[in-house]
């Protein structure tokens, strides 16, 4: 049996306050790559050229190939936590091919960037968790309404068995204003 997929309202708009959004919440780990590997501009990169896009840029096959240099960037660099934060950095930009398909796995083009960004923080401050509870509260005080508009349309995420999962969790029930479990 076919299963179908159903497609969301993901306009340009959209992806660019998304963008904008994942920006900033990676950029905010940006220091724990770049004390790992200050001589490699990738992540940096990468968050740039959302940012452009953001600004009215064009999605063009370049910020997909900073995207994917992010990505390598944190398959090299040997720290866990400097990898964390390449990877938001990498999934900010890869935040604006966010695909119109309402599908679980579509949200972590959303909240990824602010998941690993804050995972790549709590691992610097020797797995501190209090870390990411700030940095989970910031990203859903600072999200846009495009956000929670596009993630509503959306499956919602499980907790799941990793950290990254249950932060992308965290985040996920957060923006969409559902109850967390530490909360009830």
């Amino acid at each position: 049996m076919g299963h179908e997929t159903k497609l969301i309202t993901l306009s340009m708009k959209s992806l660019r306050a998304i963008g904008s959004w994942a920006a900033d919440c990676a950029e905010r780990a940006l220091s724990v790559y770049e004390t790992h590997a200050d001589s490699d501009s990738r992540p940096r990169a990468a968050i740039e050229g959302i940012r452009v896009f953001a600004c009215g840029g064009k999605r063009t096959a370049r910020l997909r190939s900073l995207a994917w240099e992010a990505n390598s960037a944190a398959r090299e660099v040997g720290d866990p936590a400097a990898a964390a934060a390449a990877r938001a950095a990498s999934l900010a930009a890869a935040s604006a091919y966010t695909h119109p398909l309402a599908d679980v796995h579509q949200t972590k083009h959303i909240v990824g960037p602010a998941a690993y960004a804050a995972l790549a923080l709590e691992l610097d401050h020797a797995g501190d968790p209090n870390i990411v509870d700030s940095e989970v509260r910031w990203a859903i005080e600072h999200a846009p309404p495009e956000v929670r508009e596009v993630l509503h349309q959306m499956p919602a995420r499980q907790v799941g068995k990793s950290r990254v999962d249950t932060i992308l969790y965290e985040l996920d029930a957060g923006i969409r204003g559902r109850t967390l479990p530490q909360d009830a």
